[in-house]
């Protein structure tokens, strides 16, 4: 992308000016070189986004930024309803509530890695994974609507998990809003047996070690240590969710008509976030981010299980919780007033700061932990959230940010070569399909730690820990 099409702000904020149809300029916070790799559409959805009603301050975009439907994935805008503000599913994505969960342990490298073997069969024989895949939990019809409703809370009650767990995911692992009967048959069709599954695509469960400390206080705070082994999850609200993505599209389209709201690319199709139409996607928006609290649960509870196979004395226990697919009412200070919004976050993640009331109380003096994901072949990271924040809406990058296609990616490696140079490195992988791996080599992300090292730079989040990963598992 052609840097000078941008005003420079500073070394790591980079403004689209403002045109006579974007309410707001654009911003992009990036380091000069992930801006000039970004393409061209990033360009145009981040002043696209600009140009919806009731938009605040700017459209904005993260370090890890690519083309996406509607919305870049990296991208951030908060709209405000008083204003005529929409709501988009292109601001979301087809896996609405999509996020990770980061798991602490007691265990170190030097034991766990000569079993990672027999860690990674197991967890791959307990949890299940890939596209289509069935879980061991069959819900109900009333279930089902008590997992919508009240998400990982709902789960904990059945036995899957403690109480402390909830008190280290975001929201609690349950949003308040969601109903159930603006969710489509078909959408709770297509739910059947898929809490507690990891599914495809970029999603994974892996083990991890600290690698490198950058804050002490803050590590220690977050209950962090050199080569402690930590397990993350990765995944979201499955095909129920993607069904609801799909039905409202067409919803939010026709909506789009009636309120005669100018539309620059099919997928930014929105609704005033105070009309019926906007109401209800944004109820049926909120199932899909409670059923994904709740999916992640019993895989946590899967993982837990699976580990004390191996390591019977093993204590595990939720570091944090976020999503990076959402669209979530927040009060933010804008032109010197607090205003209540709607913020989206498309591959994007909350970055709280200190004293923030949303975050937990053994963290209020550091800042949310903000979770960052890698590939199976790097480094992942794990930041906190910061005072400058409010400048993004206190939100930071979700991961390393793809590269290239899938499509490309999978005529570029191949998956069981993949899985051969990165056990000749010490990371075991493990996937139910290869082209499903060729499509996550780790040279179709963008540098992980260049990425973070721009949320860094830029103050929107501050580096805590590096963690190296030695076994994954794949859809």
């Amino acid at each position: 992308m052609d840097i000078n099409k941008f005003k420079k702000i500073n070394d790591y904020e980079w403004e689209i000016p403002k045109t006579a149809e974007m309410k707001v300029p654009g911003r992009i916070f990036a380091s000069k070189k992930l801006v000039e790799d970004m393409d061209e559409k990033v360009w145009e959805q981040v002043s696209n986004v600009a140009t919806l009603p009731g938009i605040q301050k700017a459209s904005l975009a993260m370090a890890d930024a690519h083309w996406g439907y509607g919305f870049p994935i990296g991208g951030v805008g908060a709209f405000s309803a008083e204003e005529g503000g929409v709501v988009s599913v292109g601001g979301v994505g087809f896996d609405g509530g999509c996020g990770i969960r980061t798991l602490r342990t007691n265990l170190t490298l030097k034991e766990v890695q000569p079993k990672i073997k027999q860690v990674v069969d197991t967890l791959f024989e307990i949890v299940p994974a890939g596209l289509g895949s069935r879980g061991k939990i069959l819900l109900s019809d009333k279930d089902v609507d008590e997992v919508l409703k009240l998400g990982a809370k709902w789960i904990i009650e059945k036995g899957y998990g403690t109480e402390e767990d909830l008190k280290y995911i975001e929201n609690n692992g349950v949003v308040k809003g969601a109903d159930p009967k603006n969710v489509s048959d078909f959408a709770l069709r297509r739910e059947k047996r898929q809490v507690g599954t990891l599914g495809s695509g970029n999603h994974y469960l892996e083990i991890q070690y600290v690698s490198d400390i950058y804050d002490e206080k803050a590590a220690k705070v977050f209950g962090l240590t050199k080569d402690q082994i930590l397990i993350t999850i990765h995944c979201g609200s499955r095909a129920l969710g993607h069904q609801i993505g799909t039905d409202y599209l067409k919803v939010l389209a026709e909506a789009s008509r009636k309120y005669k709201i100018p539309i620059h690319e099919r997928e930014l199709v929105c609704a005033p976030i105070n009309s019926p139409e906007g109401q209800r996607y944004f109820s049926a928006m909120c199932c899909a981010l409670n059923y994904a609290y709740a999916n992640r649960q019993v895989i946590v509870h899967l993982t837990r299980q699976g580990i004390k196979k191996v390591f019977p004395k093993a204590e595990i226990k939720t570091l944090y919780e976020i999503t990076h697919n959402s669209a979530k009412k927040e009060k933010h200070k804008i032109n010197n007033k607090i205003k209540e919004v709607i913020v989206h976050r498309k591959g994007s993640t909350r970055a709280f700061g200190p004293e923030t009331k949303e975050i937990p109380s053994a963290y209020k003096s550091i800042g949310q932990p903000v979770l960052i994901g890698g590939t199976m072949g790097t480094s992942s990271y794990i930041l906190h959230g910061t005072s400058e924040g409010g400048k993004a809406f206190f939100s930071a990058c979700h991961g390393s940010g793809r590269a290239m296609s899938r499509t490309r990616a999978k005529k570029t490696w191949y998956g069981q070569k993949i899985v051969r140079e990165l056990q000749e490195k010490g990371i075991y992988i493990k996937g139910h399909s290869m082209a499903g791996l060729a499509e996550e080599a780790p040279g179709a992300y963008k540098p992980v730690d260049d990425v973070v090292d721009s949320i860094h730079s830029a103050g929107l989040a501050k580096k805590v820990v590096k963690v190296k990963p030695i076994g994954n598992i794949k859809g």
